[in-house]
């Protein structure tokens, strides 16, 4: 039996099911307990005729041109979790296990396929037409995780959302299958669940499916039936029911309290696996407003506080959520790969690592401590809705430090 993907979960919800014609993303990344995660800002760039770029285990060819982007990344590799770009398209993938096992061959992973998406799709279609080109191109595969023992191998899944519409598009190898969604609450987590209504597939997947004798056109074509390894497919989303329940309201807020549940089990804490960090974002449906995009940039979302980006020129880079880089000496980067683990940790996570000792030996302490890091969370949350209930423009200098001074106010808590 192949590994269990780790459980992540992924969530979008529309109008009228969220608040003020606001679009509201969210993701939990579960990934190896010890893993770091960084959160990184690329600038807009023109790229030379030819030029080329280097992901994580291949090169490919470069576009003109790559928009800018913010990302939560494991920081050994060079894809990408889940992210935003300034267009505001957001984009996560889930690594999911089908009936074709994946390639360990060192191709393009999910991650690297999440930030190529962002950089190169101007909208959500935009990006999926990106994703799968580069998939029918160069194929997925190569391990998921840093680890030298062992290759952990996985499909993807993705979920692509910007200001108008998501899709969901779900892989396996090069073949996949999408669906377009433009309201309610959607979830999608480390299984297929796409069914029968597919608004956009692989030209030959139908045929495919056929050849290999997994569907015989008795049945309506249904992506997750033919593709699951196993017959147990359930519904997989715990935090969807209570996102409905919120009625009209989900909010930055609602979505945030949902990713911080570990009851529902979206709150990923097992001894595999931990929720390592987390994004909220919220996309106005009208675009003269901008789009927020909230990062913990630290394990845990429900003791990580949830901190504002606003996409303006000259945004202020925040290495202290930034891990040290080790250039060609990275054991990543050389082959064979992972034959050790250099210490990834950026200044905040440390940070965070010393106060998540002192809360667990000090209950009390711990508990003023979380309370004064949730008011802090709180009031960049209303100063972020004040920027989305003005009727003027935004001056971008107001943001241009906004994430910076949100994470130097956190280290100084726990300074």
């Amino acid at each position: 039996r192949m590994a269990a993907a780790p459980p992540s979960y992924c969530f979008v919800a529309f109008p009228p099911c969220s608040k003020d014609g606001l679009v509201v993303f969210g993701k939990n990344s579960a990934r190896p307990r010890d893993e770091v995660q960084e959160v990184v800002y690329f600038a807009a760039e023109a790229h030379d005729p030819g030029s080329k770029v280097e992901c994580t285990y291949i090169e490919i060819e470069q576009v003109p041109k790559t928009h800018a982007v913010v990302l939560s990344r494991p920081s050994w590799l060079w894809g990408a979790e889940m992210g935003a770009n300034e267009h505001g398209v957001c984009v996560a993938n889930e690594a999911i296990v089908t009936r074709e096992p994946a390639s360990e061959s060192e191709a393009l992973l999910g991650m690297d396929l999440v930030r190529l998406g962002l950089e190169r799709g101007a909208t959500a279609k935009e990006a999926l037409d990106v994703i799968v080109a580069l998939l029918e191109e160069h194929g997925q595969g190569g391990n998921y995780y840093e680890d030298g023992s062992s290759c952990h191998t996985f499909q993807s899944a993705f979920l692509i959302v910007d200001r108008n519409e998501a899709w969901i598009l779900e892989t396996s190898g090069k073949y996949w299958a999408a669906e377009k969604i433009t309201e309610g609450v959607k979830c999608i987590c480390n299984q297929l669940s796409l069914t029968t209504k597919i608004d956009a597939e692989h030209p030959e997947l139908r045929n495919y499916v056929k050849s290999q004798g997994w569907w015989n056109e008795d049945s309506d074509f249904n992506f997750s039936e033919v593709f699951s390894l196993a017959d147990d497919h359930i519904a997989c989303c715990s935090g969807r029911e209570s996102l409905e329940k919120q009625g009209g309201g989900v909010s930055a807020q609602a979505m945030i309290d949902v990713l911080r549940d570990k009851d529902s089990g979206v709150c990923v804490d097992s001894e595999s696996f931990l929720t390592t960090a987390s994004i909220v974002s919220v996309l106005p449906q009208d675009p003269s407003f901008p789009c927020i995009h909230y990062f913990t940039g630290t394990p845990d979302p429900s003791r990580s506080i949830f901190k504002p980006f606003i996409f303006v020129d000259d945004v202020k880079l925040v290495p202290k959520v930034q891990s040290p880089s080790f250039g060609n000496d990275d054991p990543a980067k050389k082959i064979p790969r992972f034959q050790e683990k250099p210490d990834r940790r950026h200044e905040l996570y440390k940070a965070h690592e010393w106060a998540r000792s002192h809360l667990e030996n000090d209950q009390d302490k711990g508990q003023k401590l979380m309370k004064i890091m949730l008011d802090l969370e709180k009031q960049g949350l209303e100063a972020m809705e004040d920027i989305l209930s003005r009727t003027e423009i935004l001056d971008p200098a107001e943001v241009v430090d906004l994430f910076y001074d949100c994470v130097d106010t956190e280290l100084k808590f726990f300074k």
